[in-house]
């Protein structure tokens, strides 16, 4: 398990998902023409990416939530194309997410919230954020003392800050910038 000890201002979790890629506080805003809309004007763009990079895939677009969620899967022996786009630590989808919310504000002029997942990493991804979670709550429990755990997404923040309220110990969010991590505490 990954832990780092960064020094850095300290923030609330619930002031830190207050300005999360995730939360949903004006969700229920945006109408439902609007989020289908995004969804095709996204898939477009994806498929045209898929298209000149020559990598199969399939994509799927479900609204959910007052969000837009668009999947792109390939059977096994496709797979290796979209593993590519995934990345290191998803990385290359993080910026593939941004580039096609890009292409949403460019063709609508809206600003997008839509989630991009490809071939199921974000949901492997929460279930690690959730353990390391556990594995966090588990360790403050036993010693007593603040877990300091590695920089994370604000995204990514947001999965754990909400794991330790259900385990129901308290997480904060401290440092800047790309140094901007998770400290896990009983108080």
């Amino acid at each position: 398990m990954d832990f780092e000890a960064n020094e850095g201002e300290t923030e609330t979790a619930a002031a830190d998902a207050e300005g999360v890629e995730d939360a949903d506080d004006d969700a229920t805003e945006t109408p439902l023409n609007r989020l289908e809309e995004e969804g095709d004007v996204a898939a477009d763009y994806l498929e045209e990416l898929l298209d000149i990079a020559d990598i199969d895939g399939d994509i799927d677009i479900e609204v959910r939530g007052g969000r837009t969620y668009l999947s792109v899967i390939a059977d096994e022996s496709s797979n290796s194309g979209l593993t590519a786009l995934v990345g290191q630590g998803g990385e290359v989808l993080d910026a593939l997410q941004e580039l096609t919310r890009l292409a949403v504000l460019s063709q609508t002029g809206n600003r997008s919230r839509l989630v991009l997942d490809i071939n199921g990493y974000r949901g492997q991804r929460a279930k690690y954020l959730h353990s390391l979670a556990e594995e966090a709550v588990a360790k403050v429990k036993s010693d007593g003392e603040a877990v300091h755990l590695v920089p994370m997404s604000s995204y990514e923040r947001k999965i754990v800050h909400d794991a330790v309220a259900d385990l129901g110990l308290v997480s904060e969010s401290e440092g800047e910038g790309a140094k901007r991590h998770i400290v896990v505490s009983a108080d």
